[in-house]
């Protein structure tokens, strides 16, 4: 069978976007998600993407990781996806769609595309770490220096660790450069290895690191991949509304693939 796919990338997190408006592609199985997201064998990427129709919306948004398990939300793949929706001609300076958590809205402003992330309702505060969900399960722990972590290594252990072992986990590693400025680093499950970026992970700690601060709020968040910008309205520190997402979707390449 031969598909033809599209690559993009939102700060350096890549997915493969498949048009699935017809149903064409909505019977890949495990194996060939797998097989078309390895980066020896086939197009590589961390994850892939349906763009499929959805009454009442612009479009719907399927979500697989690279080994082939659907997924939880990506915000990453969010914007990315509502740059190739504009790509086809389906919608033009925003967007609105569906995905595994529920409706999204986007805005399409030239390169940039901000991305509208579901309501925050708590964040469980421990000694050594936080964990929330922004579209997926984020545990989130603060360190001097990220660029020194094997986050590979840490990132599995935490990933793998009794508690998180049956469902998985996400693992950011927060560094605070300035009052506003985080460097984060993320292990995504499904992946099960770093990824240059990770959109839901840089939602999560930007929350994390503004608790305590009431009100509207803005936190620049550097990646491996890129800088992204995380805004929101604070409201008592455990619940966290109108969340955008905002930073670069880049189109990188198409073609045709033959699969079994």
């Amino acid at each position: 069978m031969k598909i033809h796919f599209f690559k993009y990338h939102g700060t350096g997190n890549d997915f493969i976007l498949l048009d699935n408006r017809q149903g064409l592609n909505s019977q890949l199985t495990t194996a060939q998600i797998h097989f078309l997201c390895d980066r020896h064998f086939g197009i590589g990427a961390d994850g892939l993407m349906l763009l499929s129709t959805q009454d009442g919306f612009d479009f719907r948004m399927t979500y697989y990781n690279s080994d082939g398990s659907e997924s939880t939300m990506c915000g990453n793949g969010g914007r990315c996806i509502t740059a190739f929706a504009a790509s086809l001609g389906l919608v033009n300076e925003s967007a609105k769609f569906v995905a595994i958590d529920g409706p999204h809205e986007a805005k399409l402003l030239g390169g940039q595309i901000e991305l509208h992330m579901k309501n925050v309702q708590g964040i469980q505060v421990n000694e050594t770490y936080s964990f929330l969900d922004t579209g997926s399960p984020h545990y989130v722990h603060e360190i001097e220096d990220v660029r020194d972590v094997d986050v590979r290594k840490e990132g599995a252990l935490i990933r793998y660790s009794p508690r998180f072992k049956e469902e998985g986990v996400n693992v950011n590693f927060v560094e605070t450069l300035k009052p506003n400025e985080l460097f984060v680093r993320t292990y995504e499950r499904g992946v099960e290895d770093e990824t240059l970026s990770c959109g839901t992970g840089v939602t999560a700690c930007a929350l994390h690191h503004i608790r305590e601060r009431f009100g509207t709020q803005q936190v620049n968040v550097k990646t491996l991949g890129g800088d992204l910008l995380v805004r929101c309205e604070n409201k008592d520190g455990h619940h966290f509304e109108e969340i955008w997402l905002c930073g670069p979707a880049t189109f990188v390449f198409e073609g045709d693939i033959d699969i079994e």
